[in-house]
């Protein structure tokens, strides 16, 4: 087996990211590294990109009819470019991962939306809802290479705040020193639901019992029409940006996403940015934005606007411009593959996840993923484009260089994963 070789550690982040002010932006370092990077000559032959660019630099928000502008007029070289010029300007070459492992508690769920490929009823032959003992199994086996457990499922009918707070509580018990994120908006409001409690009380106790932090899921696009058709039942938007507010105030971070390509226009992408961004304002705890697009196979949304890889690129580079105050995005390569990942990775994230150990939802919607690489395969894919692989905690406090000996990896990556 080929000797890791951790370099140095590149930088110690503070928990949460500084809130900035709307109209304090330039104060930002990044900005002014941002003011005396060399422009390429696809952002400068494009007055719309160097507008842009000049608006950020001036300390001005990139408004949704600026981010509408740019996703239909910008071209994509030119787009991705000013989102790699942002990415390095915050992060240099540095492109995180983490060694986690994903776990679903349970595929049963009160809801049915439309675009889940996941979810099953209480009575299908395939549904399961783990035991403390089920989930502390499945974790066993890689227990000695994670530093995290990705923890989400469906909404199971008979669960309590008392039922994850016991799963936390042996998990953590169990291994300490593995990091517990789990849950979604909609699984805190439902459990909290369920036990007769505010959702603030139940992020207090899931807290005192082992949570870490939320993942972002289930914010597929803030606008509640949009909800209505694809996930109706689900939190509204602003329960979403308030339990996630809320979170933050107990000092619980969290990531935040989008689904899209589904029935949402290109305008309400941009509301939902902005949604996103003046939550980030008021309560600074979002660590990380996963954008990713929708899965047709085996759901319920025929009507659904796929997007291309081409768009999948054009939205993650207009998402690292215009979340301004949200210090890291991630290609999510679960969804779109580790092909366009590294592409993503060229155009403005910062972030392509981890090793996985195993997933569930996106593979039940067609993801072809492998979800069995360790942490030199990550590096390795990482390398490929030129940049620095960074290995980090949960929370981002802690990461460091991490270099692989390519002569004793073996790489198997399919030519793509997303058409």
């Amino acid at each position: 087996m080929k000797q890791k070789i951790p370099i140095r550690v590149v930088q110690i982040i503070s928990r949460f990211p500084s809130t900035m002010l709307q109209d304090a932006i330039n104060d930002a370092p990044w900005v002014q590294r941002l003011s005396t990077m060399r422009r390429p000559l696809s952002i400068t032959s494009e007055s719309v990109l160097v507008g842009a660019l000049e608006r950020i630099l001036l300390g001005r928000r990139i408004s949704v009819s600026d981010g509408v502008k740019l996703y239909n007029e910008a071209s994509l070289s030119g787009l991705s470019a000013l989102a790699d010029m942002i990415k390095r300007s915050r992060h240099g070459g540095q492109i995180f991962f983490n060694e986690n492992l994903h776990v679903n508690t349970t595929n049963i769920c009160t809801l049915a939306c439309r675009f889940c490929a996941f979810r099953r009823g209480s009575r299908h032959s395939e549904a399961y809802a783990l035991s403390p003992d089920d989930f502390i199994s499945r974790i066993e086996p890689f227990s000695e290479s994670i530093d995290e457990v990705h923890a989400v499922g469906g909404l199971h009918p008979m669960w309590t705040v008392d039922d994850y707070a016991n799963l936390f509580g042996k998990v953590k018990n169990r291994f300490p020193k593995i990091s517990i994120k789990s849950l979604t908006a909609v699984e805190v409001k439902h459990i909290a639901s369920r036990s007769g409690i505010s959702t603030r009380r139940a992020l207090q106790i899931l807290r005192e019992s082992g949570l870490d932090s939320l993942p972002g899921g289930g914010a597929e696009i803030l606008v509640d029409s949009v909800r209505d058709r694809i996930c109706r039942g689900k939190e509204t938007s602003r329960e979403y940006l308030e339990i996630h507010g809320e979170a933050h105030e107990l000092g619980i971070p969290t990531n935040c996403t989008m689904l899209f390509g589904t029935v949402e226009t290109i305008e309400e992408r941009m509301t939902h940015l902005q949604l996103l961004r003046e939550q980030q304002d008021k309560t600074g705890g979002f660590q990380c934005f996963v954008p990713y697009p929708f899965l047709p196979d085996k759901t319920r949304l025929p009507e659904a606007n796929i997007p291309s890889s081409d768009e999948v690129i054009r939205m993650i580079a207009i998402s690292r411009i215009m979340l301004d105050n949200i210090p890291h995005l991630k290609a999510y390569r679960m969804n779109i593959g580790d092909h366009l990942a590294t592409v993503a990775i060229l155009s403005g994230a910062d972030d392509i996840d981890g090793t996985v150990g195993r997933e569930e939802i996106m593979h039940e919607a067609g993801s072809r993923v492998r979800t069995d690489y360790n942490r030199d395969q990550m590096a390795l894919l990482i390398e490929s484009t030129g940049q620095i692989a960074v290995k980090r905690n949960t929370d981002y406090s802690y990461a460091m260089e991490y270099r692989t000996n390519v002569n004793n990896i073996r790489m198997e990556l399919p030519i793509a994963e997303h058409g």
